[in-house]
């Protein structure tokens, strides 16, 4: 409920609570218009009493005064009974709306109750409301630095990636470059062993042929330069 119906409900309760008296209000006013009503026909019988004493005999007087004052008690207890039920009528609305009064202040209080439970209720609900708000704010905050770090560990795991790369592809030539080497080495070595021994196949196939002192010399200074050569 919102504020705009409990003052709404405010404003037809206190409505109902004053035109609970509307109807004693007019009953009292018709009384008092009917008393004025009997005050004047009372006077008017009083000035006609008079007036007929006044003007007859004596016994004729007497008559007179008689038949009037017989005629206005008649009209006097006449309209006390007619003020006498009025004014229980009177009584009864008066009873009957004091009753329904006390029933529309119960309803009234019971329903003010109801509207203060609603406003603390309404209250309650806009404090969880601002709350979560908050905590969906910040949770957004959260997430915004959980991407930005997300992208940095991206950015960064990039970068290794491409290093990984390169080291990777360094590491491929330097294989291929030592296997070249190596190769090369192996080749060198292989051509200077053959090359030994066709020196040494050389000399044996010389010193058979010829028997020269000096053959011993020739063969020591041969495989010193084969040696340096292969060195």
């Amino acid at each position: 409920m919102s504020w705009q119906d409990v003052i709404q409900q405010g404003l037809v309760a206190r409505d109902s609570n004053e035109k609970a008296y509307n109807s004693i209000i007019d009953h009292y006013r018709r009384l008092a218009q009917q008393t004025a009503i009997l005050k004047e026909r009372n006077s008017s019988l009083l000035k006609a009493a008079s007036s007929v004493g006044g003007a007859g005999t004596r016994s004729t007087a007497g008559g007179g005064d008689s038949s009037v004052a017989r005629a206005y008690t008649t009209s006097l207890e006449s309209q006390l009974s007619t003020l006498r039920d009025e004014l229980a009528t009177v009584y009864k609305t008066q009873g009957q709306n004091a009753q329904r009064l006390l029933v529309m202040n119960e309803a009234l209080r019971e329903r003010e109750e109801r509207s203060r439970a609603e406003v603390e209720e309404t209250r309650l609900l806009r404090v969880e409301a601002a709350r979560l708000r908050e905590r969906v704010a910040s949770h957004a905050e959260v997430m915004r630095e959980k991407e930005r770090n997300v992208q940095i560990l991206q950015d960064e795991l990039s970068t290794l990636q491409l290093e990984y790369t390169q080291q990777e592809q360094k590491i491929k030539d330097l294989k291929s470059d030592n296997a070249n080497l190596l190769q090369r080495w192996l080749d060198k070595v292989h051509e200077e062993a053959v090359r030994m021994n066709d020196a040494n196949q050389f000399l044996v196939e010389w010193n058979q042929s010829e028997n020269h002192p000096e053959s011993a010399s020739i063969n020591l200074s041969l495989l010193i330069e084969l040696s340096s050569n292969v060195g």
